[in-house]
């Protein structure tokens, strides 16, 4: 096996539990998706960015790890310090699927996801009681994710990919149905929306215990040392992307000459490099000929 076919089967067994699952975005035929997201949708080219994504989705965990509630669900719930990579897998499952999966796929997903919530509830340590299914919780945790997908792929996307302003809102409100289909409400449609909603939360924002040990957990994930050399480089590079405040609130002081000048460069090349080992995406492929009316059922492949 090759270099290229190494990095390839590496990453997808990290990132997506070895089985890309095809069938879930190759048919049926015709079949719009869910959520109706095509090629050249800003949703499309923001969730298909690997170095974004990858990134974004770093950011978007320690943000989320901010909210007292959303954090002390995942502490008491959450099985990702015993298996992390499950974790990732099913939390790329799910973007990957209602992105670019069938319309029944999105909706099986999104009903996995809606009965895992309503068991999730509980106390937080200081009093309050929460529970998954929370709507304003599903708010926040839906707007700190494509926040930070979406600063990713406009670090990281090269410069003629990223989109305009009028498309970033495009892609808060293309995004917006998914975190409604989960139960959320009042989810922002705009960038200056999701601006104003953490203006609104962050009083309430703090790092607590779980949400300190947390980031010093996904600091040293990895299976392997090249594993955790990797994502030590992509946690670095996803600091950069985090609110200056909620750095400060998890204790990061990373200088911004780092972040720009070392951080950056070598996340750019990290992810060039998991892109060229995974060569085209096999996913957006399959997307691609359902939504083109192409694609042949698996039966009759």
């Amino acid at each position: 096996m090759g270099l290229r076919e190494r990095i390839s089967a590496e990453l997808t067994a990290t990132v997506h539990g070895g089985d890309l699952r095809l069938d879930r975005y190759a048919g049926p035929p015709g079949d719009p998706g869910l959520f109706g997201i095509v090629p050249g949708d800003p949703v499309w080219r923001v969730h298909g960015h690997a170095t974004g994504m990858l990134t974004g989705g770093f950011a978007a965990l320690m943000l989320q790890s901010l909210h007292p509630l959303a954090m002390a669900g995942v502490d008491q719930y959450s099985d990702f310090r015993a298996d992390p990579v499950g974790r990732l897998n099913g939390t790329v499952r799910f973007v990957t699927t209602t992105t670019f999966g069938s319309s029944a796929a999105a909706r099986e997903v999104i009903d996995l996801v809606r009965r895992i919530h309503v068991r999730v509830r509980g106390t937080a340590p200081d009093g309050r009681p929460y529970r998954a299914d929370d709507p304003d919780l599903l708010t926040w945790v839906h707007t700190a994710e494509v926040r930070s997908f979406l600063a990713g792929h406009q670090t990281y996307a090269p410069r003629p990919l990223r989109l305009t302003p009028a498309e970033c809102d495009t892609y808060y409100r293309r995004t917006a149905p998914v975190a409604e289909a989960l139960g959320a409400r009042h989810v922002p449609r705009t960038s200056l929306e999701a601006e104003r909603l953490l203006v609104r939360l962050r009083p309430g924002l703090s790092a607590t215990r779980a949400a300190l040990d947390s980031v010093l957990f996904l600091r040293g994930f990895g299976r392997t040392r090249r594993e955790r050399l990797v994502v030590g480089l992509l946690m670095n590079a996803s600091v950069g992307l985090l609110p200056d405040w909620a750095r400060t609130e998890l204790g990061i002081h990373r200088p911004a000459a780092v972040r720009a000048g070392w951080d950056r460069p070598l996340a750019t090349a990290v992810g060039r490099t998991l892109q060229w080992g995974l060569g085209p995406s096999r996913i957006q492929a399959a997307a691609r000929e359902r939504l083109a009316g192409t694609a042949v059922p698996r039966d009759q492949a």
